[in-house]
């Protein structure tokens, strides 16, 4: 074994420092065959949650009732994957918390749980799909009986699985964040009218009195439910962080995506996520009656004529194609209405569920999902919560074109301003989907950068979408889902490393937050503009400043403002000096994180040799792209700490997975295991007092030793550490003084 090593390594020194093609390797994420080892970030988890009673909402941010800040390092938790499943068997149940906890995970929410059970013969047409027949074919099952013509009914089995599922993530300290509307898919045993064109009923369930009413019976069946394994209400029960109102669901969002046509019939087209005429008719007379409350009747008839009408016809609204020459008379009038119909749902909403239900976790109502539109409108409603929330994807899979690019050649426009516009003064602040989803080439990118500039903008928590629990002996190590991490050889080693820099705050926050504010004709015009505007600041903006400062918005329908613009830079550098992201003109990026307990090169690392932080230097490795991090895993600053987490991670691919012509999406998804690119050649730690030895010992997909360990080699700036003869993706670094 020596002897190959070692061969191994004069192999790689008589190649060239630069990049080169590496072969793929195998490398399958297992965790069912992990058990909890020195690597592990469990430690940051203080169970079981609840313990010091509910969180709250204060003074801008999450909090512990002793006082302690309180942050979510969390994913989604849903069942899209054929091995995949939406609620676990009570055996899977303590096979993934522990998991989870492993990984730093703290917070999880609960997706798609009002998902029929429907069996998944059934859902796929009794047709064996195979374990890795790609994405979305295979619905999540949820809580609902799928064997009656209604959706008011719970199956008694899955409500124990979640119950079950429920305290062994309590009992390690993780904390749930219970959804309500999101995928529920209404029947006509409901009562609900159209329910076989609505689909989950997006917008529909705001104002359809039907609608509505099912909404709270459904909460009250699920957060009024009695735990047999905890022995508490999931209202009672403090190990609930949070509870969400509804999912990606805005009218405000229709109506600026042209969605309140009215042309979803039987046998149409039915293209977009339009309303039936049934509905269309109900918000009209609903806009109707709050013109003749809200507006004088000169207005309304102005209103009429600019629409056409005559005087004893409804007053309709536009389209989205009316919008940048509508008059502001009948654009204002229009916003207004449909803000106030989302602002009295949400308060009524949680009226039920503080007064009624007795819930006493705070509430959130909707999320920030509309990245590709602009939110200063939703922002309205948003604001009046206890919580702000944002949902965003780097190059999500709707984009058909030209994507699988990396986010580090783009800091202006990367997923980091798209959160920041969302952020208020005085509210805590969480994002509750993000992903570089796949497929992508850079998705080793997305977690240290994401965990680095969220603590820099001292945000209070992030749920990656998403993490499907496997069901035993029914899944294989390979990607199948565009959107699941948790057999992501890259994510999940990186998920303990996010969990550091993002719940113990390696990364400190910004030293100085710039607010900007909006006017009431700001917020009218934000929302006409085009898509060329995005992500959506007021004109003159600098988005460099969520890479530099803090940054919130201050307060809306006032006094606008607008902080100064920041010198050109490159590197753009926090005003911490911990963060820097480097350019040449929109290629070889490289973010940089400089922090004493943790540190980071990602991107076009090779590119950038000079490129360094005060204990990790990695010029001499053969990746084109790579994301390298070194965390303290004793709590002490790095060149004191006798025990730390490297990662190196890069590409990964499915065995025998194609690209289409432009690289941009997958022909064929492949199959197990999956691959990764081994980060090949030297890595430097240097500047570690007193250490007369280092050792680097790699590990597998289930966090446990492989192959021999690497003895450090003593040079002037420290020592060094040469990587990628055994693939892996983390080595446990100890140090000897």
């Amino acid at each position: 074994m020596k002897l190959r090593l070692l061969s191994t390594l004069a192999a790689m020194v008589s190649l060239p420092a630069m990049a080169q093609d590496i072969a793929m390797q195998p490398f399958p994420v297992d965790h069912e065959a992990r058990v909890d080892s020195e690597a592990d970030a469990r430690f940051l988890l203080d169970g079981p949650a609840g313990k010091y009673g509910f969180i709250q909402a204060r003074d801008g941010h999450l909090y512990r009732p002793d006082g302690q800040r309180f942050r979510c390092w969390g994913v989604n938790l849903t069942g899209w994957t054929v091995g995949g499943e939406q609620i676990p068997s009570h055996k899977d149940a303590e096979t993934y918390a522990a998991a989870l906890a492993r990984l730093g995970v703290n917070c999880v929410r609960m997706h798609f749980i009002d998902r029929p059970d429907t069996p998944t013969e059934v859902r796929n047409g009794g047709a064996d799909r195979g374990p890795n027949a790609g994405p979305f074919t295979n619905p999540p099952r949820g809580l609902i009986r799928g064997d009656v013509d209604n959706s008011r009914e719970f199956n008694t089995e899955r409500l124990d699985r979640l119950d079950y599922w429920f305290n062994e993530l309590k009992k390690r300290g993780i904390y749930v964040n219970f959804n309500l509307n999101v995928g529920r898919v209404f029947r006509p045993g409901d009562g609900v009218p159209d329910a076989d064109l609505i689909g989950n009923a997006k917008a529909y369930t705001y104002f359809g009195p039907e609608l509505v009413a099912l909404q709270k019976e459904y909460a009250k069946q699920l957060i009024g439910h009695l735990n047999p394994y905890t022995n508490l209400r999931y209202a009672d029960d403090p190990a609930v962080m949070t509870v969400e109102v509804v999912n990606e669901n805005s009218i405000l969002e229709f109506w600026m995506r042209n969605w309140l046509r009215g042309e979803r019939v039987p046998g149409g087209k039915n293209t977009q996520l339009d309303m039936t005429p049934h509905y269309q008719s109900l918000l009209t007379g609903l806009y109707n009656d709050w013109l003749a409350k809200n507006r004088k009747p000169a207005e309304v008839a102005q209103l009429r004529t600019m629409a056409g009408v005559a005087a004893d016809q409804k007053v309709p609204f536009m389209r989205r194609g009316n919008h940048p020459d509508a008059p502001r008379l009948r654009l204002d009038a229009e916003l207004a209405f449909l803000t106030q119909v989302e602002v009295d749902f949400h308060a009524d909403m949680k009226r039920y569920l503080k007064d009624e239900l007795g819930v006493k976790a705070p509430v959130v109502p909707l999320a920030d999902h509309t990245y590709f539109i602009a939110n200063q409108p939703l922002m309205r409603t948003a604001i009046k919560s206890d919580i702000l929330d944002s949902h965003v994807y780097w190059q999500h899979p709707a984009i058909y074109g030209k994507r699988n690019e990396p986010m580090v050649n783009a800091p202006d426009l990367s997923i980091i301003q798209k959160l920041a516009r969302s952020a208020a003064v005085g509210k805590p602040y969480t994002v509750s989907e993000v992903n570089h989803p796949w497929p992508s080439e850079y998705g080793a990118e997305m977690i240290p950068i994401l965990a680095s500039y969220a603590a820099l903008q001292d945000w209070d928590g992030i749920f990656f979408y998403t993490f499907e629990t496997k069901i035993s002996g029914q899944w294989k190590p390979a990607v199948a889902d565009h959107f699941d991490i948790t057999l992501d050889p890259a994510k999940m080693a990186q998920m303990p490393v996010g969990a550091m820099i993002f719940l113990r705050g390696d990364v400190s926050a910004a030293k100085k937050v710039l607010t900007r504010s909006y006017s009431t004709d700001q917020i009218s015009e934000a929302s006409r503009l085009p898509r060329a505007e995005m992500p959506y600041y007021t004109p003159g903006f600098d988005k460099t400043i969520p890479l530099v400062h803090g940054s919130r918005v201050s307060c809306l329908d006032c006094k606008p403002s607008l902080p100064a613009p920041l010198p050109a830079a490159n590197p753009i550098v926090s005003d911490t000096g911990e963060l820097s992201w480097k350019t040449d003109e929109g290629k070889d990026g490289i973010v940089s994180v400089n922090a004493p307990r943790s540190q980071a090169l990602v991107g076009f690392v090779s590119a950038n040799p000079k490129v360094q932080t005060r204990n990790l230097a990695a010029g001499d490795i053969r990746n084109r792209f790579a994301a390298i991090t070194l965390s303290s895993l004793d709590g002490k600053p790095l060149n004191l700490s006798n025990r730390m987490l490297l990662t190196t991670t890069g590409k990964v691919e499915n065995t025998g997975q194609k690209w289409d012509e432009r690289r941009a999406m997958l022909t064929d998804w492949g199959t197990a295991p999956t691959l990764i690119e081994p980060i090949t050649g030297w890595i430097q730690l240097k500047d570690l007092e007193g250490a007369i030895g280092v050792s680097a010992q790699a590990l597998d997909g289930a966090s446990r030793p492989i192959g021999p360990e690497i003895r450090g080699k003593m040079i002037e700036p420290g020592w060094e550490i040469a990587v990628g003869a055994t693939a892996t993706t983390s080595y446990l670094i100890r140090v000897e003084r």
